[in-house]
């Protein structure tokens, strides 16, 4: 089977309708799938139910989805950084889902495991507890958070081969890589696309088993969230 796609607009060809979930992969604006994002936006889909770690910001990443208000329902452990998010959500015109990160994480990987539940300290006695099982084990209560799974999954790598194993570079492996295992049909946009047989089998992150299109782009943008510098030196 042919994995190997010309553009993000065919590797998404078929998989694409309305009121569908989507993982999108990436750690704030890092490794973010943003010729997949760019697809996504032009197709007009709408009603999205989207999961990442956080919302992008205005003009970049999943922000661009939300400003042609095609994310109906956000599940995210994070979204300071995002006024279009912020008005749509105080407006009523969006829902959102906060996840503590680690518990996101895990939800994810569980997800992608066929782990229907887990139980986590995380959250007991707050607002994230409200409405799930909490239950005693040696002493200790814990919480029931259900895994997470999406019709389609969009992850950024910086190495993949036409098979679709995948290489992450740094912060990109947080949330890309379990992402490439929950979602049932996952595509994979790579910085730079190899001969199959080329990586070391030792250093492949994601296989190539959980991928089913992948694509090669360059010109990322590679956006910094809040630059911070030092004033130079008199």
């Amino acid at each position: 089977m042919n994995k190997v796609y010309p553009d993000a607009t065919a590797a998404l060809d078929g998989l694409l309708r309305n009121d569908i979930t989507v993982m999108a992969g990436g750690f704030g604006l890092c490794g973010i799938p943003e010729f997949l994002i760019d697809a996504l936006k032009a197709s007009g889909v709408t009603g999205l139910t989207c999961i990442s770690n956080n919302a992008g910001i205005d003009g970049a990443g999943l922000g661009l989805l939300l400003q042609t208000r095609q994310i109906a329902k956000m599940v995210a452990s994070y979204v300071g950084e995002n006024k279009t998010f912020e008005r749509q959500y105080l407006d009523g015109d969006l829902e959102l889902e906060f996840c503590p990160q680690g518990t996101l994480a895990e939800r994810i990987r569980a997800g992608g495991a066929g782990i229907p539940a887990f139980f986590t300290r995380t959250g007991v006695g707050t607002m994230v507890a409200e409405g799930k099982e909490v239950r005693e084990f040696d002493g200790e209560k814990f919480v029931m958070e259900r895994a997470l799974q999406a019709d389609l999954s969009i992850v950024k790598a910086w190495k993949g081969d036409a098979e679709g194993n995948l290489i992450y570079r740094m912060t990109a492996r947080n949330f890309n890589a379990p992402m490439a295992m929950a979602g049932k049909v996952t595509v994979a946009e790579v910085e730079e696309l190899v001969p199959t047989g080329s990586l070391d089998p030792d250093q492949i992150h994601t296989p190539g088993i959980f991928v089913q299109r992948i694509i090669a782009c360059d010109g990322y943008k590679k956006q910094i969230e809040q630059r911070t510098t030092r004033p130079k030196a008199a």
